[in-house]
């Protein structure tokens, strides 16, 4: 088990740790601050730094066996730490921010989009959206002045936690329709844009709508009878 740091404070860029696994699958550590792979956000990658000066590039996150069980996935041929070795985990931040903006974009289109969600992906570059939608009622001026006028608005965005009795007796709040919220801990993570969604999401958020930036609507296109794809980009 690692206590997931981003899960409290997404915009922690480095912190302490002591290894406590290497094997095949990857380097564990009693804390991170690394977000796995999962629920369309892509795993982070960076460096680990050691106490003799070299550096370890990790490529990647994924997701262990267990809920709490973060697996870094290091650079082929890197010279590995040794269990018990306390080292500095760091984040590349640039693409960390990237991945929280548009995630938070997403939620953002969840709004102004008022159809259920068949799929989704966060990239460093662009993100989308699927909606289970006919294509005839998306307008891309319409749902990217929505989204502008989302992100001007300023709201902020806060994450709390509830039962998993509360969720199942408020099943409207699962919005994706190909992923569940994670269960078994007994708690489940809400996001919240005040004004604008209330959701579950295990991601990485920005702290206020404003700091997604102005949003473009690059494409929509089919991918299905009911299923049509949006993608957004940061302005250029």
């Amino acid at each position: 088990m690692s206590e997931l740091l981003f899960r409290t404070d997404a915009y922690l860029r480095l912190c302490t740790a002591t290894v406590t696994a290497v094997d095949e699958q990857g380097l564990q550590f009693d804390r991170t601050v690394f977000y796995p792979n999962g629920g369309g956000q892509p795993g982070d990658s960076g460096q680990l730094l050691r106490q003799d000066g070299s550096t370890v590039v990790i490529s990647n996150t994924v997701k262990g066996a267990t809920a709490d069980a973060v697996l870094h996935l290091p650079a082929e041929g890197s010279s590995l730490p040794q269990v018990g070795e306390e080292v500095t985990l760091v984040l590349d931040w640039d693409r960390r921010y990237a991945h929280m903006r548009y995630h938070t974009a997403l939620h953002l289109l969840c709004k102004v989009v008022a159809a259920p969600v068949t799929g989704g992906q966060v990239a460093a570059d662009k993100a989308r959206l699927d909606f289970a939608v006919e294509m005839d009622a998306l307008d891309k001026e319409a749902i990217e002045a929505g989204l502008n006028a989302l992100v001007a608005a300023a709201q902020p965005v806060t994450a709390r936690w509830v039962d998993e009795a509360e969720l199942d007796a408020n099943p409207e709040l699962v919005k994706t329709m190909s992923v569940s919220p994670p269960r078994g801990t007994g708690t489940v993570r809400l996001i919240e844009v005040t004004g604008t969604d209330l959701q579950p999401c295990g991601g990485t958020h920005v702290h206020n709508t404003a700091e997604v930036g102005r949003l473009v609507v690059q494409k929509i296109r089919s991918e299905g009878k009911q299923n049509k794809r949006i993608i957004i980009a940061f302005a250029s």
